[in-house]
């Protein structure tokens, strides 16, 4: 990849997002190269319904799980698609919801389906619908207030201008780019089963501290709850509500003239980060006085998700490490403020990142479509307790030994965004001309298959550092 070089020769394109492109390109319109494909599941015969995801194309409407709009009960309207058709968002065009079909199918009418009037690979103009420049330049004819939920209209869209390769030339780009992308989803598949590998690690240090203390000599008595087993037998098993002070939030999103300004906690916020800082980018909302009195953060309090699209996505916790007067707990939120003659706030934060009170939440989760922990249900959660002084210090050890392993998860993290965004960028430089990739790709069979990667999970100096920790 790192041998690829640009072309010889380059022409104007005349379009801003484009720029120059090889001198022997052309640049048409894209009405030119495709049309909508115009046919409607009048009679409801096509029952297989897709949907498109930004992230993984067109897939069957079944695979799309509890996101984005539901399934209509009349798809009579739905448009019929068919492979190598191309399936844009006309909403959500701008934050790349384009996909190429693989399957016969029906969707929704929010969507253009497009095929092609040429000879043009439909997985190369596939590859150009990909790159995020194209995306953005569409922002000037859409209609609506927010970027990411314009309407980009056909009659406009159809006119805009695309590169065009010789055909031949397109079927190489494709063979390289299918190659390229195989190597670098392999690489990001290795980094995520790293990250998998290194979460269960944490996640049986955290348990192992929680459950059984720091002595590995101490005594142990059965704790009276069969998934739980034995536990110090100094310890208590406590339900939740002995040891916490309960308070579910209803503050939404709202912005009201009789109300005073405050910033909103909310679900998201506490989702993407274990710890709630100053740094977090806080919702502007109102609330009345009584709500601010009662929802107000304080430090050490805990909040955890009560309900979600999402089963797994129940009872994560984040520890309040910021307050402030107008900084409050908002919607979907549990917020969990522990009596502190009893339960120590970042002990309660550790005790519930363990698979012990995990499974408790799982096992709580009811619905279907939406899921949701009772408050009975989180206040009957058990939650083994040591003494005070004992929960610091198992806090202060697990601070130290999951340090490493933290570390190595941010890192790893990083690379697969790393690598994305270097498979965004080849894919837009190589379809728009930047780079020529005809001779690489002449070196491809069909059947190449890319370079074999090392597995970075057999060997990992940050599974083994913390190997100890986990016997």
């Amino acid at each position: 990849m790192n041998d690829i070089q640009p072309y010889p020769h380059y022409k104007p394109s005349s379009v801003e997002w484009l720029g120059d492109v090889p001198a022997h390109w052309e640049v048409v319109r894209l009405g030119w190269l495709l049309r909508e494909r115009g046919e409607i599941n009048q009679d409801g015969e096509m029952t297989h319904v897709l949907s498109l995801l930004r992230e993984r194309g067109v897939i069957p409407y079944t695979e799309k799980g509890n996101i984005g709009n539901k399934k209509s009960d009349d798809i009579t309207r739905y448009k019929v698609v068919r492979p190598d058709d191309i399936v844009m968002n006309c909403m959500n065009v701008i934050i790349g919801s384009v996909g190429l079909s693989s399957e016969t199918g029906c969707l929704s009418p929010v969507y253009y389906v497009l095929v092609g009037r040429n000879d043009d690979q439909p997985r190369y103009l596939n590859a150009v619908f990909q790159c995020p420049q194209f995306h953005q330049s569409l922002i000037r004819i859409g209609n609506g207030i927010l970027d990411h939920r314009m309407r980009i209209p056909m009659e406009l869209l159809k006119c805009e201008l695309l590169p065009r390769p010789p055909i031949a030339e397109q079927a190489a780009i494709v063979r390289y780019l299918d190659h390229a992308d195989g190597r670098i989803r392999r690489s990001i598949s290795a980094k995520e089963r790293l990250i998998g590998l290194l979460e269960e690690q944490r996640q049986a240090v955290i348990h192992r501290a929680v459950t059984r203390g720091l002595d590995p000599d101490v005594r142990l008595k059965p704790s009276g709850v069969e998934w739980l087993g034995n536990v110090p037998a100094h310890w208590e098993v406590r339900r939740l509500k002995h040891a916490v002070n309960m308070r579910v939030s209803n503050v939404d999103k709202h912005i009201k003239d009789s109300e005073l300004p405050v910033r909103l906690c909310n679900y998201v916020d506490v989702y993407k980060n274990d710890r709630i800082t100053e740094s977090v980018p806080f919702m502007k909302a109102t609330a009345n006085a009584d709500e601010i009195d009662r929802f107000r953060l304080e430090l050490e309090d805990i909040l955890i998700t009560k309900d979600s699209e999402v089963w797994n996505d129940i009872g994560v916790p984040a520890l309040v490490e910021y307050s402030a007067k107008d900084l409050i707990c908002g919607y979907h939120l549990a917020l969990l403020r522990p009596l502190k003659a009893v339960l120590n706030g970042a002990y309660l934060f550790c005790s519930l990142q363990s698979s012990a009170i995990a499974y408790q939440f799982h096992i709580a989760t009811n619905g279907v479509t939406r899921y949701g922990l009772s408050h009975h249900a989180i206040k009957s959660v058990l939650l083994p307790l040591p003494p005070l002084p004992e929960q610091a210090a198992i806090v202060e050890y697990l601070d130290r030994a999951t340090a490493d392993i933290d570390a190595a998860i941010a890192r790893a993290r990083r690379h697969v965004e790393l690598l994305r965004e270097y498979r965004t960028r080849l894919i837009a430089d190589v379809v728009t001309g930047k780079l020529d990739v005809r001779e690489a790709a002449a070196t491809l069979s069909e059947n190449t298959e890319a370079s074999s990667m090392i597995d970075e999970t057999d060997k990992c100096p940050e599974l083994e550092r913390s190997h100890d920790h986990a016997d």
